[in-house]
């Protein structure tokens, strides 16, 4: 009896690092107290799980947490992207803006450029309506004073640290509707023209917009030339339009060769 007990002891606290590392995966990161409240542990119990996850490889401790150790080496927050390359994402976004026409629907993904459209959208108040599984975007379009732009929420599992909506129930929220355009942004761009991200969730989603997009419009910088995401989201290709700005003539004709309309965009001088 006596070894036993210790032995389903191990056993339950093996079940619940378990889940507390598909909360990790899924989200992105995961708070000392949420793991309290989840699993009815004391603190003490939770920072030993997240200890061990973090033995195990599965996450990285943080003050209060923990987060998944391939997001803080490959992928930014949304706030510190939101704040990176600001002109070229509003010129972007103004020539992104101006594509749709009064009456249209719009995917738009979880991108910091794909924020600035979503401004842009509201800024011209004219009835269009926005369906993405960006969390800022949805804030963003719900406090807008003149209601003119209508919004369908995509949900699924929060990532906090991009502040997306992803997983298998935003998947098939993305594939139940077909509006006329999608804009959006990726991690990285390969010479051989495969789009990439860092996360397999958010690349699931973009993958199932381009799908399902009338016209799927990506909009880079040449920042997207220099980086490489881990999971692979499909081939240029499939795209109809890429709007980019601050990109050298010999690399947009490399991307032109790929088959996609290639319209460069001169930056803005202005802030974001």
């Amino acid at each position: 009896m006596s070894s036993g007990q210790p032995e389903g002891r191990t056993l339950i606290a093996d079940v619940r690092r378990r889940e507390i590392a598909e909360i990790v995966r899924t989200q992105g990161s995961v708070s000392v107290a949420e793991v309290e409240d989840r699993f009815g542990v004391s603190s003490m119990t939770a920072r030993r799980d997240l200890a061990e996850l973090e033995r195990l490889g599965v996450a990285r401790r943080t003050h209060g947490g923990a987060v998944a150790p391939e997001l803080t080496s490959h992928e930014d927050s949304f706030v510190s992207r939101l704040e990176r390359r600001s002109d070229a994402k509003v010129a972007l976004a103004d020539a992104a803006a101006a594509m749709v026409v009064a009456g249209e629907s719009v995917f738009l993904d979880s991108s910091s450029t794909a924020y600035h459209v979503a401004r842009a959208l509201v800024d011209r108040a004219e009835p269009v309506t926005v369906i993405t599984n960006s969390e800022p975007i949805m804030d963003l379009v719900a406090s807008q004073a003149s209601g003119e732009v209508h919004l369908i929420g995509i949900g699924g599992s929060l990532r906090r640290l991009t502040r997306s909506f992803v997983g298998p129930v935003a998947t098939a929220a993305v594939r139940a509707h077909f509006p006329d355009h999608l804009f959006f942004s990726v991690k990285g761009l390969t010479r051989d023209g495969t789009l990439t991200d860092a996360d397999p969730l958010e690349a699931e989603v973009k993958r199932s917009m381009i799908e399902h997009a009338d016209a799927a419009v990506l909009l880079i910088d040449g920042s997207k030339l220099e980086a490489r995401g881990l999971s692979v989201i499909g081939r240029i290709g499939a795209v109809s339009t890429v709007l980019a700005a601050e990109i050298p003539a010999a690399e947009l004709a490399s991307l032109a060769g790929h088959g996609v309309d290639v319209r460069q965009v001169p930056a803005t001088e202005g802030e974001a």
